[in-house]
């Protein structure tokens, strides 16, 4: 409302000084344009400030973006003048714009707060792509905050009754635009609008851009943000969704990449079943430091422990993982801010179910949640699971608290498994351990935590380690049940990155912050990235001496256990493997332990992983030169089911 009255008092003096000076109504029409124009450029900065206050919730950050010449604090306050100045000219009213550009711009910046509370990142473009996600979720998130929630209610009822009196005030009360100032308008926003964004594509190096001191950082999105600041960095990311090829990139190059000679599918044993379950959550919650819970919540995921998952994601993005996992391809090598799920598979996709159907599996997805989510239906399909069994096709699940337990997941699977007669491939996520973990969750938490901890910490870790020894059950139940069977089953369980414990991390000491580090020493990074993986069998036990692998490895030993070869999933991959242990956008983790920090951005890179980056690029969004040779079985599967 103070915009507003400062509008309306402009406007009243504009009237005035054409009314009483008495000058001619030529210099009363000039100034009262320079007065409008200088009202918007006040506009445009106090919508930049709110903007920052709310993302970067400091005032002192938010006054040195706007003040400090290294940061581009004026050219956004810039860019928002013209866009104001611009849609003034579409409605035909002056001040006018701010009404509908500034809540947009504030509204964004807001869901872009509170996505950091509770996962590392700012928001993304292509965040808004799972909108839908978010409101189903909303429940949780309302349990984990009420109070929070109900300022919230209140704030954006109060908000949009505010912006719908003041847009019948301002609609009556704003001077009209004569045809002439709009058209001036626009022949000055329009050109330079559109000169700015020519020069946004971070790819290529733009002088201007440079002056301007906007610095496209991707490989560090928390810098980014800091440095641009919201609104320019969410502008930066929005091509990501466009992948360009890698430097390289040719048909002769996907023909040169070295070829294991191994025939798809070859196995020197019976065919195994083979179930992964990528587990909700799943981290050791006794790794936080004085700190004691007992009793211990995950003894058999302890005892049969085979290494453990490089996560390169912290506290959600599930689907990034399970992309990963699925296909052996890496989101190391996609834009930062890249969610496959969402954006690039559209498709039919090369996956471990597209190998097991070839070999003549039945290869099955299941998840006790709406298929939608995180677009798994399409997904799925696409990568070529015969079946995708969600809540809505199958028997209802016990919950606890508000997500289908584990058990019930469990013997879901465990009914599924026995009324199959050929091989299966099952891959299940489960629910259960899905954040933020409120207080009172479980009627009875059965694992005490002991130690200084806040109480509101407290509860949320005594919530969640209970999750973790309910997981750890269902794991027992599941290799009961596979110890029963004739024919091998082999069992791979993994978490899907660290749970969203908040404050937990910082009041134990086990992180300098709420959400995990993107960058850091190997020892640091494995701390705050790694989640537990367990490869057994029914017939030979655990498999032994993993490590900590990236997601993009485990069909190299999901297979190899399971007595397959392959050209990409045991041979390509086989090879990576021998060299590094994770491929992450920041750094390379070597079999030796040692890093090589921000690699992509070297002169150099080790002709293995440019080989996987092209390779990766060829079949995602290339000319799938490579299909047939690392593919072989793919071809089959997808024409058989078309």
């Amino acid at each position: 409302m103070t915009l507003v009255s400062s509008a309306v008092t402009a406007t009243a003096v504009e009237k005035r000084f054409t009314v009483d000076t008495g000058h001619p109504a030529r210099v009363a029409k000039t100034m009262a344009v320079l007065g409008s124009v200088g009202l918007t450029v006040l506009l445009a900065v106090a919508t930049v400030a709110a903007v920052e206050l709310i993302t970067r919730n400091s005032t002192s950050a938010t006054i040195t973006f706007l003040t400090t010449y290294a940061q581009p604090g004026w050219t956004t306050c810039g860019l928002f003048l013209l866009a104001f100045l611009g849609f003034d000219a579409l409605i035909g009213r002056q001040h006018k714009a701010v009404l509908v550009l500034a809540p947009i711009a504030i509204l964004l910046a807001f869901i872009s707060e509170q996505k950091q509370i509770f996962l590392t990142d700012p928001l993304y473009p292509t965040d808004l792509l799972f909108g839908r996600q978010i409101m189903e979720l909303m429940p949780a998130l309302v349990r984990d905050r009420p109070w929070t929630a109900v300022a919230v209610g209140i704030g954006s009822l109060s908000a949009i009754a505010a912006l719908v009196s003041v847009w019948i005030f301002a609609w009556k009360r704003f001077r009209p635009l004569t045809l002439k100032e709009r058209a001036l308008r626009l022949a000055i926003a329009v050109p330079l609008l559109a000169g700015f964004s020519s020069i946004m594509d971070y790819n290529q190096f733009s002088w201007v851009r440079d002056r301007l001191h906007v610095f496209p950082i991707m490989w560090d999105q928390a810098e980014n943000y800091r440095h641009n600041g919201f609104m320019l960095a969410f502008a930066i990311n929005l091509p990501m969704a466009n992948v360009k090829a890698p430097a390289g990139y040719s048909g002769d190059a996907i023909d040169h990449i070295q070829q294991e000679p191994l025939p798809a599918g070859t196995n020197h044993r019976s065919k195994p079943d083979v179930i992964v379950v990528m587990s909700e959550s799943l981290w050791d919650p006794t790794r936080l430091p004085s700190l004691k819970l007992s009793p211990d919540p995950m003894p058999v995921i302890r005892e049969n422990t085979t290494g453990a998952v490089f996560s390169p994601e912290f506290g959600g993005l599930t689907a990034n993982v399970e992309f990963e996992a699925l296909t052996g391809f890496s989101n190391a090598f996609l834009p930062t801010g890249s969610i496959p799920y969402q954006q690039y598979v559209r498709n039919p996709i090369p996956s471990l179910a597209t190998f097991f159907r070839g070999e003549g599996y039945t290869a099955r997805a299941i998840h006790p949640f709406a298929g939608w989510f995180w677009n798994r239906t399409s997904v799925y399909k696409s990568f070529g699971f015969e079946t995708f069994r969600t809540e809505e096709t199958m028997p209802v699940m016990t919950k606890r608290g508000i997500f289908a337990s584990d058990e019930a997941l469990t013997n879901e699977i465990i009914r599924q498994a026995d009324a199959q007669q050929d091989p299966f491939f099952f891959f299940a996520v489960t629910l259960q351990g899905h954040g933020p973990y409120e207080p009172n969750r479980y009627a009875k938490n059965t694992i005490k935590v002991e130690g200084d901890l806040p109480f509101a910490d407290r509860q949320a870790l005594s919530t969640y380690a209970q999750g973790v020894k309910e997981a750890d059950d269902s794991l027992k139940t599941l290799m009961d049940w596979a110890s029963n069977r004739d024919r091998e089953t082999i069992i791979i369980v993994f978490g899907d990155h660290l749970p969203p414990l908040n404050t937990v991390y910082t009041a134990t000491g086990y992180m300098n912050n709420v959400t995990a580090s993107r960058r850091g020493s190997v020892e640091q990074m494995k701390q705050e990235h790694e989640t537990p993986l367990i490869v057994w069998s029914n017939k030979t036990g655990v498999k032994e001496d993993i490590g900590t692998i990236s997601p993009a490895l485990l069909p190299y030993h999901i297979l190899t256990e399971a007595g397959f070869e392959h050209p990409y999933y045991t041979g390509f991959l086989g090879r990576v493997q021998k060299q590094y242990d994770v491929i992450d956008r920041y750094q390379l983790i070597g079999d030796d332990g040692k890093a090589t920090p921000d690699w992509s951005r070297k002169k150099n890179i080790d002709p293995l992983i440019r080989d996987y980056r092209l390779l990766q690029h060829d079949i995602l969004f290339g000319k799938r030169r490579g299909l047939e040779r690392f593919f072989p079985s793919h071809a089959g599967v997808v024409g058989a089911a078309s």
